[in-house]
C-alpha cells in the first residue's frame, strides 16, 4: 500500500483525570493527573441544557473535536469529519436492550435517537452548524486505524484538512461481559495536507500490533478506543512510531517526524 501522509496541526484529549491534551502530556512527561479534574467532559459547543441530556459519547467526542479544532485554529464549521467508535453508546444499548425485552412499549424516543452509530457526528455537524461531509466508522478493535486510515485517504483525495476523532465509553449490563469497555476516552486530531505540525505518514502493514505500555495506555488501556493509544502516547513524547490495530493479520505503521 502506498504511504499516506499528513501533518497534524490540533489534537484534543480526554480520559479520567486528563481532561485536555495538556493535561495528558503532563502525565506522559511527569506521571501526574490532573489536580480536581472534572468527572466528565461539558462540550461547549452545546447549549446548556443540550450539554446536559448529551449521553456520555456525544459529550466526550464533542469536547475533544472542539479542542483538536480550538489547537489546529480551524473553523469546526468547514471541516468534513470523520468519528470512530466501537461500540457506540452501549449504555444506551444496554438500557435498549432491556427495555424491549421487559416493556417494549417505554422505549425512550430521546435515548433511541442517540442509539445510532452517527449520533455523536449528527450532534457536531448540528452544533457546529456544519454541512461538510460527515463519516461515522465501526471496525472493532481497528476503528481508530481505519478511521485514521479514512482521514488520510479524504486529504490524499483533495480535501485541505479533516477532524478525525474516537471515542468509547464504559460497558454496562449483560453487554459487559461480551464488550468489555471501562471508563471514557475520547481523542481527536486535525489533520491537513500543509502545514507546519507534525508531520504523520502511515501504511499498512501485515502482522498484528504489538500491545503498547506507554504512560497513556497503562492509564486507560481498559477502554474500548485504547488501540488510538499507541498514537497518542507518541505525540505526547516526541515518539516516532506507533504501531495500531488495523485488522485481522493488519497493522498500521504510523511513523512521526517532530521538527
Amino acid at each position: 500500500m502506498t504511504a499516506l501522509e499528513a501533518r497534524v496541526e490540533g489534537i484534543g484529549f480526554w480520559a479520567p483525570g486528563l481532561p485536555t491534551w495538556e493535561a495528558a502530556r503532563g502525565f506522559v512527561a511527569r506521571g501526574t493527573l490532573e489536580e480536581g479534574a472534572p468527572r466528565k467532559p461539558s462540550p461547549q459547543l452545546l447549549a446548556a441544557n443540550e450539554r446536559r441530556r448529551a449521553p456520555q459519547t456525544v459529550a466526550v467526542a464533542l469536547d475533544v473535536a472542539l479542542a483538536a479544532c480550538a489547537s489546529a485554529g480551524r473553523d469546526p464549521q468547514a471541516l468534513p469529519s470523520v468519528f470512530a467508535s466501537t461500540h457506540g453508546d452501549l449504555a444506551i444499548t444496554d438500557y435498549m436492550a432491556a427495555t424491549l425485552a421487559d416493556d417494549p412499549r417505554s422505549i425512550s424516543p430521546t435515548r433511541f435517537h442517540n442509539s445510532v452509530h452517527n449520533a455523536a457526528a449528527g450532534y457536531w455537524t448540528i452544533g457546529a452548524g456544519s454541512m461538510a461531509p460527515a463519516t461515522a466508522i465501526s471496525a472493532g478493535a481497528a476503528s481508530f486505524a481505519q478511521g485514521l486510515l479514512e482521514a488520510l485517504a479524504q486529504l490524499h483525495a483533495g480535501a485541505d484538512a479533516v477532524l478525525l476523532v474516537a471515542y468509547d465509553i464504559e460497558a454496562s449490563g449483560p453487554l459487559g461481559a461480551m464488550t468489555p469497555s471501562e471508563g471514557l476516552l475520547g481523542g481527536a486530531l486535525v489533520l491537513s495536507r500543509d502545514s507546519d505540525g507534525i508531520r504523520l505518514r502511515a501504511r499498512m502493514g501485515d502482522g498484528a500490533a504489538a500491545a503498547e505500555q506507554g504512560p497513556l495506555a497503562r492509564h486507560a488501556g481498559g477502554n474500548a478506543m485504547a488501540p488510538m493509544l499507541p498514537l497518542f502516547d507518541a505525540l505526547a513524547a516526541g515518539g516516532d512510531l506507533a504501531l495500531l490495530q488495523a485488522g485481522p493479520g493488519s497493522m498500521l505503521r504510523v511513523e512521526l517526524a517532530h521538527g
